[in-house]
């Protein structure tokens, strides 16, 4: 059987409000794998690969950690070779490039900052250099800053959001598009806070939406190329980004609020991933997947 955590106790008297995890917080966003106790599970151990992305080539923005991370692995384990733009985290990054390699899959680990537009450019043309096309491109990285009030988000946190959560996504569309061919994949990453909102992630959560609007967009403008373009739209999944902007208490007992009663674990997102990129979906395009725990949207 799959691996998953199980709560650690609870928050009150009547046993209504599991937790899930012991009290941390990281001061970085979008946080450090290393850090976080326990480790995200990244790998379901009884998977058994099918060749579905055999010799394919998939760029992954934020593939070092968190959902990145759970993809990049599972996509090496299906034949692809990958290509990882990450911010600062360079731990995580070569971790996630060492168990890529060790799978048998080429990776390249790109350090730099997809809110500037030349970056993109620098991960297309090196992509391009080494494997010579781009099958599939992958929207992941993204920062989020909890605040109580909208009085409280600045104007330089707004920028902050948007540029790295749906400007970076302009960026490496534009830049890789001229090599995508058709039957190419583009999947971006929403979030549930895009179709129910959140009254702490007021930006976060604006900005996500404008993610699924902009893929049912894309998707119609590339459908004669044959270029698919859908999101996969997560729920509460144990990720850096969790300690890194929530507090202790928040952290304490995250996902226990979801049908389910508890968090998702990144290799539990994965696969939905996997199925867009794949021949699976070639009839999909312009959707979104809710991996949530069970909140109906």
């Amino acid at each position: 059987m799959y691996p998953e955590y199980p709560y650690i106790g609870y928050k009150d008297e009547n046993k209504r409000t599991p937790i899930y995890f012991p009290k941390q917080t990281q001061d970085v966003q979008p946080g450090l794998e290393s850090q976080m106790n326990p480790s995200p599970i990244f790998e379901n151990p009884d998977y058994i690969p099918s060749n579905k992305l055999i010799n394919k080539v998939a760029i992954i923005s934020g593939g070092d950690s968190g959902i990145g991370k759970a993809v990049s692995i599972l996509f090496a384990k299906e034949g692809a070779d990958i290509v990882i733009p990450y911010f600062s985290e360079d731990e995580d990054a070569n971790t996630t490039k060492k168990i890529i390699e060790n799978i048998g899959r080429k990776c390249i680990i790109l350090k730099g900052d997809l809110k500037q537009e030349h970056f993109s450019k620098t991960i297309t043309d090196t992509c391009i250099k080494e494997f010579g096309k781009i099958d599939i491109l992958i929207n992941n990285c993204a920062v989020q800053y909890p605040q109580n009030s909208i009085l409280d988000i600045t104007a330089n946190q707004l920028k902050t959001t948007f540029e790295t959560n749906i400007f970076s996504y302009f960026y490496l569309v534009k830049a890789t598009l001229p090599y995508l061919e058709a039957n190419s994949s583009i999947i971006n990453t929403s979030s549930i806070t895009a179709f129910n909102g959140s009254k702490e992630l007021i930006d976060y959560s604006s900005a996500k939406g404008s993610i699924s609007t902009f893929t049912k967009s894309l998707s119609l403008s590339l459908a004669d190329m044959k270029i698919r373009v859908n999101s996969v739209a997560p729920g509460p999944i144990w990720t850096p980004l969790i300690p890194s902007s929530f507090t202790e208490d928040k952290a304490e007992h995250f996902g226990s609020d979801v049908p389910l009663k508890r968090p998702g674990q990144p290799f539990e997102v994965a696969t939905a991933y996997l199925y867009l990129a794949s021949d699976d979906s070639r009839y999909v395009t312009g959707q979104t997947i809710h991996v949530n725990g069970g909140t109906l949207i």
